[in-house]
This record gives structure tokens, C-alpha cells and sequence, in this order.
């Protein structure tokens, strides 16, 4: 087969896991496309797939697993090469061997030779120098930016430092080069990731630089909006809420995982902070910043949590009235510190404080939510959805996927991807429903 022939197979991917693992892929994508090939979104008609993992906890081995085997099923067809890449080949070690059909097992560290890795199982030799460039796989007005890699922080639970290895920041001139490229292609939205971002900079630095980048990111003319994802609570400082409460730029939107309320939890994960000190974060939060939407993530079944300690969390849900939270029950990692604790909670216990919990929180988002009947807020339109004749649009407190849509009626032609001034009509089965006044679009 001769290169020429080859660039015209299509390759495809499928994208497991987090927006972290989502920016890697795109990257890989790019540098394909910019070789030659001819990159594609339906991996059924694709010669050549790559099935991008996660292996964050036993339910994200096993979805990769599923499509795995989905992946290398395909080869009943026109597909002729299985690649596996992220975190699953990091956590186990590049090992292959136990799903036929794979025919390369990338480490993260071996992202940036994906085209000579393609070459190779082709039988074809080649050098390829790789760029900086992404290939967006979502809708193409918002981006998600990764900042750091890695992560120091050790949580007794966690199974990221041994898969991604230390925190490593990106050198600020790389990252506002890549969001002015982002703002190129017309991406309006951009969204901050790592697992941490309040500690970006500090490696590299030695100080923390979050607030730093945000004001040059919002120098750039076509960025609209930006969100922050993965603040500790431990390192928001009155800096950090204080940039997003003033500069336009910033939604006000703040993700802060905090995992647990109990101090004997919490130190036994081997969190970085202590449950008087979320209670102060909250009081300055609902005292001094209002209008900052909270989005966090807690885990239910920590080995050795009491019903007295997880009521504890129930009981801070209805004080804090976080407008969006996740719930998640302990999963039980091989070599993290907590694999090995005792006092185990049993899984039907967890399946029943998981259920629980998310009903709480449920009532109170509810609350919240429609509380917002009648206020008008910022809104960016998403998608046009033709069989409905609606838009789907997102207020500027709702992530992409994880938080809450509005609809608005096809009264008007609207464009996808601009900000308007949006009223909330109504909060029915988790869904705004919104109209537009038209006089204010930005």
C-alpha cells in the first residue's frame, strides 16, 4: 500500500470520559486530518477507529471495555484497525493482550505519535512533526481549554495521579495562543479544565495564576464567555470570586468539588480542607456573591461513613443550596489509599444514600430553578432542533451537558452559537422554557 493510498481511508473516533480526555483526542484528530486522512463522525463507515478511554472508576473501565469490543466488532465490516488511547492503556500498563482485535495501545505520553503509529500498522515508515491544532467533536461556539495535566492533591479515593502523574501546568503563551486559534474557528465559549485549575500556574511560576489567565483570555475580542471548571475550594480566594463577579466575561459559574462535609470524611480522604472552612466559603458566596452559581460533586459510601455523617451532608445540601450538584457512590479503586481502608459500606447502602441524596438535591434545584421564572438572563443558543421547531439554548449558569436547557419557540430566526437576552416562561421536567427579546442580542 502506498501513502497516497492510504490517506484516503477514514478514520473515526469514539470519545470516552471527561473534557480533559475530549481536548487530548481532538488534538490527536487534528494532526490526522492535517497528515491527510479523511476524519469522519460515524465510526460504522470508518477503516480506521479509535476508541479514546477513560479509567477513572470500575463503571468507566467497563464502558470502555464495551466499546472496545463495540470497536473491534466493526472490523465485520469495512474497519481494519482498533486503537485504543487515554486513560485505560495509562492505568494498565499498555497491555493488549486481553481484547482481540486491538492493534495499538497508545500511552498518553505517545499522543503526539499517533500519525507514525498509523503509518506503522499500515507497514509504512515515516516521521511526522506534530502541531498544535484541534479538531472541535462538539458543537463548534464553545471549547474546553485544558490548563494542567496531572494532579498533586492525593485524594485518598483517587486513581488520576498514578493514570495522569503530576500537575502540570501549560505555559501561559501556549494556552493564549490556542484559545486566540479557538476564537479563529468561532468558538465564543471557552471553558477552563484540569482537575484542578486554581492551582494552574504554580509549577511553573511559583504562584498561583489562574486570575491572571482569565484576564488575558478576556482580552480576546471574539471570547464571550468564559467558565471555570474544577476549583478546590481550598485555593478560591477572594482574588478568584472577585474576577468572576466583575469581569463580563466570566460567567458566573463556579465548579467546586467537595466531595463530603465531615471533617473525619473529608481527612480521611485526604482533602485539603475542613468542613468550618467550606461554611465560610459558602457564607462569603451567598453573602457577597449571590449571583455566582455553584456547581459541585460529593461521594456518598466513603468507607466508614455513619448515617449520622452522611445526614450531616444531607443537612448542609438544604443550608448551601447549591444549584447544581452530582452524586456519586465510593467506588473501590485498586491502588488508592482507600482501596485498602475498612469499614466498607455495603453497596446497597450506598445505592440507597445515592437515591436519597439526589433527591434532596433535586427538591432544591427545583426551588431555584423555578425561582428564575420570569427573570431574564444571558443565553446562548446551542442547537436548532427542526423536528420541534424549538431552540436549544443554555443559560450562562448551565454547562455544556451536565447542567440545565432552555427552549425557545421558533418565532424568530435566532443564530447558533450568539448570545441573547433570554425570559424564563416557565421550569418543567428539568427544562426552561424561554423567549427571546430580540432587541438585546449581543
Amino acid at each position: 500500500m502506498t501513502l497516497e493510498e492510504l490517506k484516503k481511508k477514514k478514520v473515526s473516533a469514539i470519545s470516552l470520559g471527561c473534557d480533559k480526555n475530549r481536548v487530548d483526542l481532538e488534538k490527536m484528530l487534528y494532526n490526522l486530518k492535517y497528515f491527510g486522512f479523511d476524519v469522519i463522525d460515524d465510526v460504522e463507515n470508518a477503516e480506521i477507529v479509535i476508541v479514546n478511554t477513560c479509567a477513572f472508576i470500575k463503571p468507566a473501565i467497563q464502558e470502555a471495555v464495551d466499546n472496545i469490543i463495540y470497536a473491534t466488532d466493526l472490523k465485520k465490516n469495512i474497519c481494519e484497525k482498533v486503537i485504543v488511547t487515554g486513560c485505560l492503556p495509562a492505568r494498565f500498563n499498555n497491555d493488549k493482550s486481553e481484547i482481540n482485535g486491538v492493534d495499538a495501545v497508545i500511552d498518553i505520553k505517545q499522543n503526539s505519535t499517533i500519525v507514525e503509529i498509523v503509518l506503522g500498522l499500515y507497514g509504512i515508515d515515516g516521521k511526522y512533526d506534530f502541531r498544535e491544532g484541534r479538531l472541535l467533536t462538539n458543537l463548534p461556539h464553545f471549547a474546553y481549554l485544558k490548563i494542567a495535566d496531572g494532579c498533586d492533591n492525593g485524594c485518598a479515593y483517587c486513581t488520576i495521579p498514578r493514570i495522569r502523574g503530576r500537575y502540570r501546568s501549560v505555559p501561559m503563551e501556549d494556552l493564549i495562543k490556542e484559545a486566540k486559534n479557538l476564537a479563529d474557528m468561532g468558538v465564543k465559549e471557552i471553558i477552563l479544565i484540569a482537575q484542578d485549575i486554581t492551582r494552574y500556574g504554580q509549577d511553573l511560576y511559583g504562584e498561583y495564576r489562574l486570575v491572571k489567565l482569565i484576564r488575558e483570555i478576556s482580552k480576546i475580542k471574539n471570547i464571550k464567555w468564559i467558565r471555570l471548571h474544577y476549583c478546590y475550594p481550598e485555593l478560591v480566594s477572594d482574588e478568584l470570586l472577585n474576577e468572576i463577579y466583575n469581569n463580563p466575561k466570566v460567567c458566573k459559574y463556579l465548579d467546586i468539588p467537595l466531595q463530603h462535609i465531615d471533617d473525619k470524611i473529608l481527612k480521611e480522604m485526604n482533602r485539603k480542607t475542613t468542613e468550618s472552612d467550606i461554611r465560610a466559603l459558602f457564607e462569603k458566596l451567598n453573602t457577597n456573591y449571590p449571583n455566582i452559581a455553584v456547581r459541585s460533586t460529593f461521594i456518598v459510601g466513603f468507607p466508614g461513613e455513619t448515617k449520622k455523617q452522611f445526614n450531616k451532608l444531607l443537612n448542609f445540601l438544604k443550608e448551601a443550596r447549591i444549584s447544581h450538584a452530582g452524586f456519586f457512590p465510593f467506588s473501590k479503586e485498586e491502588r488508592t489509599k482507600a482501596y485498602f481502608m475498612k469499614k466498607q459500606v455495603w453497596n446497597i447502602t450506598k445505592k440507597r444514600r445515592l437515591k436519597k441524596a439526589q433527591k434532596v438535591q433535586e427538591q432544591i434545584m427545583n426551588a431555584i430553578n423555578i425561582n428564575k421564572i420570569g427573570g431574564t438572563y444571558d443565553a446562548i443558543i446551542d442547537i436548532y432542533d427542526d423536528e420541534e421547531k424549538v431552540y436549544v439554548a443554555r443559560l450562562s449558569e448551565d454547562s455544556p451537558d451536565v447542567d440545565f436547557i432552555v427552549l425557545i419557540e421558533a418565532t424568530s430566526e435566532l443564530k447558533i452559537g450568539e448570545i441573547y437576552k433570554v425570559k424564563v416562561l416557565n421550569f418543567i421536567d428539568n427544562i426552561f422554557l424561554g423567549e427571546v427579546n430580540n432587541e438585546s442580542t449581543k
